[in-house]
C-alpha cells in the first residue's frame, strides 16, 4: 500500500485553516467561544498555525455532557481552536484514506449518508431472505489508540501529520469505561492499554470509520458477502442461507477480537426479513417504510422547541425554514405522507 508523505504544509496553510474555521463554526456563530475567536480572528489563525508549525500546540479541556437520544450518551465538546484544527487535518486526510473505503460504507462520507445507506439496505433487504444485523458493543469508548495508531501508519508517513494525530489521539479525554479480554491478555492488560475517542469530535468520526475499514474488507473478499453494508458501528449481512450467514456471525467475532471488538450481545441478531428491521431512524419492513416511535417522538419535541424558539426571537425564519424543510426531505424516504400532515396540520409558528 501506498503511503502518503508532505502533507503537514497543506494542513496548515492559511487557506485551509480559514475553510477549517468557517467549518468548524457552521451553525455556531453566536456561541461565546467562536464569537471571542472571530473578534480577532486571523490573528487567532495565525497564532494556530504558528504553534502548529512549531509543535508547541496542545488541545483544550473538553466540556462534557450527557443525552439521551435514543440512549444514553458522553458527549464531549472540543474548545472551538481545536475543532478547527480537527477540521484543517481532515480536510486533508480524509480523502486519502476515503479512497480505500468500500461503497457500502456510508457514515461521515461526502455523498453518502443516512438516506443512501436507507435505500442501499432497503434494496439488500427486499431481495434477501435472512438478515445479519449487529451492532458493536461500546464503540467509541472502545477504540484501542495503538491499534489506530498502527492502522493509520500504514497509509501516511509524512511524521509531522503523524505527531499532529497522536496528539489529538493522545489528548481523548476519559470515556465510559469498558472492561473486555481478549486472547493473548493478562488480568491487566485492558486497563493498561489506552482506548476510548471523544463522539464530539470530527477527527473521532473519521478514525471510527477508518477503524472498520478493514473489517468491511474482510467480509467483502474474504467471507464474501455481497450484500453487506456498515454505518458507523451497525452493519448488516443479509443472505438467502441462514448457515452461511451463522457462520459468518462466527468469523465476524474473531475479526472484530483483533480489533478488541466485540458485537452487542442483544443487538446483534439473526432473522428472517419478513419480520422487519430498524436502520437510520426508520423501521424497514417487506412493503413499507415507517420513521420509528422514538424518532418520531424527538421530533415532536424538537417541533415545539422550535416553537418556542421562533416565537421568542431566539430562531429566525431562514434557520426554522430551513429546518422544517430538512425534516419533512427526511420523512419523505419513508411512506409517510399521512403522517407528515398530521404532524404538520396544528403546527403554528408565530411572534410573540
Amino acid at each position: 500500500m501506498k503511503r502518503c508523505g508532505d502533507l503537514f504544509e497543506r494542513i496548515i496553510a492559511f487557506e485551509n485553516l480559514l475553510n477549517a474555521a468557517k467549518a468548524a463554526q457552521r451553525g455556531k456563530r453566536f456561541q461565546e467561544n467562536v464569537l471571542r475567536f472571530n473578534y480577532r480572528f486571523e490573528q487567532e489563525l495565525f497564532a494556530l498555525q504558528d504553534e502548529l508549525r512549531s509543535k508547541s500546540y496542545q488541545p483544550g479541556d473538553y466540556r462534557t455532557f450527557e443525552i439521551y437520544e435514543p440512549k444514553r450518551r458522553l458527549i464531549s465538546a472540543a474548545p472551538y481552536r481545536d475543532r478547527v484544527v480537527h477540521h484543517a487535518l481532515c480536510n486533508v486526510v480524509m480523502p486519502i484514506f476515503d479512497r480505500t473505503f468500500i461503497r457500502d460504507s456510508y457514515a461521515n462520507r461526502t455523498g453518502f449518508g443516512t438516506h443512501r445507506a436507507l435505500r442501499r439496505f432497503v434494496g439488500f433487504f427486499r431481495s434477501s431472505r435472512y438478515i445479519l444485523q449487529c451492532d458493536i458493543r461500546k464503540y467509541f469508548p472502545s477504540i484501542d489508540h495503538a491499534i489506530l495508531k498502527t492502522l493509520i501508519r500504514r497509509k501516511i508517513k509524512c511524521r509531522e501529520t503523524l505527531w499532529l494525530i497522536d496528539t489529538i489521539i493522545d489528548h481523548s479525554n476519559p470515556q465510559e469505561p469498558v472492561t473486555a479480554y481478549f486472547p493473548g491478555d493478562d488480568l491487566l492488560t485492558p486497563f493498561e492499554r489506552r482506548h476510548g475517542l471523544p463522539i464530539g469530535n470530527l477527527t473521532s468520526q473519521f478514525f471510527a470509520n477508518l477503524y472498520l475499514n478493514g473489517f468491511d474488507h474482510f467480509v467483502k473478499e474474504t467471507l464474501f458477502m455481497q450484500k453487506y453494508l456498515r454505518y458507523v458501528d451497525d452493519f448488516a449481512l443479509f443472505d438467502d442461507d441462514r448457515e452461511r450467514l451463522a457462520d459468518a456471525k462466527q468469523r465476524i467475532d474473531a475479526f472484530l477480537a483483533t480489533l478488541r471488538l466485540t458485537m452487542h450481545p442483544v443487538k446483534s441478531q439473526l432473522f428472517e426479513t419478513r419480520h422487519g428491521a430498524n436502520v437510520v431512524g426508520f423501521r424497514v419492513l417487506p412493503d413499507r417504510i415507517r420513521v420509528r416511535t422514538e424518532n418520531l417522538r424527538r421530533a415532536r419535541r424538537r417541533l415545539r422547541q422550535q416553537q418556542a424558539d421562533y416565537t421568542a426571537y431566539r430562531l429566525n425564519r431562514q434557520e426554522l425554514t430551513q429546518s422544517l424543510r430538512s425534516w419533512i426531505a427526511h420523512l419523505a424516504h419513508g411512506n409517510t405522507w399521512r403522517l407528515r400532515g398530521q404532524l404538520f396540520a396544528r403546527l403554528a409558528f408565530a411572534r410573540g
